[in-house]
């Protein structure tokens, strides 16, 4: 569900044309709906209820301050997995206690930070990180607890190769056998209290059963870690739930929980969710503007102000956005959300942007009805993972982005500019 929506032929943000939002602020610019982010937030939150979950939204996903200060007031924690983005949760007064920290690169500085800030729980990813960690732990003179990540060797066959990250060949966490012998290695450490495991199978994952699949085999290892005499008391299930880039190609919160709960019942655990895209996916899209339109052979080319260096997910894992005008050809009813969806009298295009590489497009082969230079194209579910991995790649400043609540609009972050390209290089 989102709330971008065409009216009078014309693409709407709730109460918000579009277009009125390319006049003032410029294009390519992405466009984030609050009432969007709050439905995906709410529903994730009320589907694990059952289960006392601390949702922990993924800031890698959208990483934005304001974004993260209004999913805190809905009380969500964060996942982090850099330094940068734990500054971020702390610019916002997040509370430390509900943030979580993963990633297998964690520099002593970011630990250092993290350990002083006093977040809630440390994914460990390795033997020699809970080393590295208990030994700076011990030097700041404090105290910190760690979940172990465990690699269940599950994955979904729809995820992408770049993206699975549950099976053993990964460079994330330790795979069952290895978790058996981390506990007894490190279980009684004096610095971290180890009590968690943390999974995390990949993103995006379009069905219940791949959790399913990794929860009981995690389970089953709590079970035989209890035998040993190690208690865990928390389970970081990890996030990955898919969203809909074709409409109702992706379950509901409510269809993931009806098969993970029950095998939670009675477990006295704690859980840990880390969603990111199916909170931020559909909140947002990327707006564009067509500059020229050229037929190269037998393809037709529009070419837009926006590129991958905006929005790299098509070039990076040949991943499919829903594209198309801003503004409907009179008569025509809006579209449904469908990759292969053929308009009346539509032109096959390749929606292309202007970086200087054969792999620079947004979508390919798509039937759209004609569009000219100046016309506004959308490019929908954009939300996640589009700004966050945005780049100035051929000296392009980035985008800006901008947040629509009700019949409000505001910039939240204001397009680059050359000075902010050449600042980092002519200041020293």
């Amino acid at each position: 569900m989102d709330h971008f929506k065409y009216r009078n032929d014309e693409l709407w943000c709730e109460d918000v044309p579009a277009a009125s939002i390319a006049a003032s602020a410029g294009t390519p610019v992405y466009i984030y709906s609050a009432a969007t982010l709050r439905h995906h937030y709410r529903a994730i939150a009320r589907a694990f209820e059952p289960a006392g979950a601390t949702v922990c939204f993924s800031i890698k996903s959208l990483s934005n301050v304001h974004i993260l200060r209004l999913l805190a007031g809905e009380g969500s924690g964060f996942d982090v997995v850099s330094g940068g983005e734990l500054a971020r949760a702390q610019a916002i007064g997040a509370d430390p206690a509900k943030i979580v920290f993963a990633g297998v690169g964690k520099t002593d500085e970011e630990l250092t930070q993290a350990l002083r800030s006093g977040i809630g729980l440390f994914n460990v990813e390795s033997e020699q990180e809970f080393e590295n960690i208990s030994a700076l732990a011990g030097r700041l003179g404090v105290k910190t607890s760690a979940a172990l990540r465990v690699n269940p060797d599950v994955y979904d066959p729809r995820t992408h190769t770049y993206t699975a990250t549950g099976k053993k060949e990964t460079k994330f966490g330790v795979d069952i056998e290895r978790a058996v012998r981390f506990f007894q290695t490190f279980g009684r450490d004096p610095n971290i209290r180890l009590a968690a495991i943390h999974i995390h199978i990949g993103s995006p994952i379009y069905s219940p059963g791949p959790y399913v699949a990794a929860i009981t085999k995690t389970l089953e290892l709590v079970d035989r870690l209890a035998g040993m005499g190690f208690k865990v008391d928390t389970l970081d299930i990890g996030g990955g739930f898919a969203a809909d880039y074709e409409e109702g190609k992706s379950p509901l919160a409510f269809s993931y929980a009806e098969k993970i709960l029950p095998l939670l019942a009675g477990r006295a655990l704690k859980i840990v969710l880390e969603p990111g895209r199916q909170i931020a996916c559909n909140a947002g899209l990327l707006l564009a503007k067509v500059l020229y339109v050229k037929q190269g052979g037998d393809r037709r080319f529009v070419i837009v102000d926006a590129a991958m260096t905006d929005l790299v997910r098509p070039a990076m894992y040949g991943s499919e956005h829903f594209i198309y005008p801003a503004r409907l050809p009179a008569g025509q009813p809006p579209p449904p959300r469908h990759i292969k969806f053929c308009p009346p009298g539509a032109q096959k295009v390749d929606v292309v942007g202007g970086v200087c590489e054969s792999s620079d497009f947004l979508g390919k082969d798509r039937m759209l009805p004609p569009v000219a230079s100046g016309d506004l194209m959308a490019v929908f579910s954009a939300g996640a993972y589009g700004f966050t991995m945005s780049s100035q790649y051929n000296s392009r400043p980035r985008a800006a982005e901008v947040l629509v609540d009700g019949d409000k609009w505001r910039i939240i972050r204001r397009r680059e500019t050359f000075q902010d390209l050449l600042a980092p290089e002519l200041d020293v």
